[in-house]
């Protein structure tokens, strides 16, 4: 194994809950709730904002998408802004250098997203490549893990990826990676189709386990 890729959203930094807590604000102000289960089906895609919105107007009629929208996206970037580093992932990051990995990000999100909260949690400097949505297909399609790959330099082979999401373990099998899930608090509980192991975070574990010893991961 050279190098290690890792998804963004909801795996290094739990963006995923706040994102979901900011929509459910959101909706709280036009008197509709948004259940766990309508979030965690369109989690890691780029169908989640319409998701929600269909949601909504089923609920209550026709809004204004637009001004809920951006109502959202100011509420998010609120709550995100708070949100650290998961457990674990500072330690786990700073172990897989020490060990001569290389390590990329492939996120469905947008590039000046991805760097702002890297930075912001102060880990951009452990990555060598960041691959985002800017100019490739959103995942499950493989566009972000190939272009990581290639940027790195290193086969699919001799690389492993990290997501917290189904639709992103598909985009990484699809890329020919092996892939471990490590759920977040929305995540947690769905099935990872695809993942070699299902991890309860990145606490306790390292890169060496991850290669090598199975015994401190479970098959799922």
């Amino acid at each position: 194994m050279r190098a290690l890729i890792f998804d963004f959203d909801g795996l290094l930094v739990d963006t995923e809950a706040s994102a979901f807590r900011a929509w459910r604000q959101v909706l709280a102000g036009y008197g509709a709730d948004l259940p766990l289960p309508v979030w965690q089906a369109v989690i890691g895609g780029q169908s989640s904002v319409a998701a929600v919105l269909s949601h909504l107007e089923h609920a209550v009629g026709t809004v204004d998408r637009e001004a809920v929208v951006a109502r959202w996206r100011d509420t998010n970037r609120a709550f995100a802004a708070r949100m650290p580093l998961r457990d674990g992932v500072g330690e786990f990051l700073s172990a897989a250098r020490a060990d001569g990995l290389r390590l990329a990000v492939a996120s469905g999100a947008t590039r000046d997203w991805v760097s702002e909260h890297l930075d912001r949690v102060g880990v951009s400097g452990h990555f060598a490549v960041v691959s985002a949505l800017d100019g490739h297909r959103p995942k499950p399609a493989p566009d972000v893990y190939l272009a990581a790959l290639d940027a790195l330099g290193v086969p699919a082979s001799d690389a492993m990826a990290f997501e917290d999401s189904p639709t992103g373990v598909a985009a990484a099998v699809a890329a020919g990676l092996r892939c471990v899930a490590v759920p977040n608090e929305v995540t947690s509980g769905l099935a990872f189709p695809g993942a070699e192991r299902v991890l309860p975070s990145f606490v306790a574990v390292t890169p060496g386990d991850i290669a090598h010893d199975r015994s401190k991961c479970h098959r799922h």
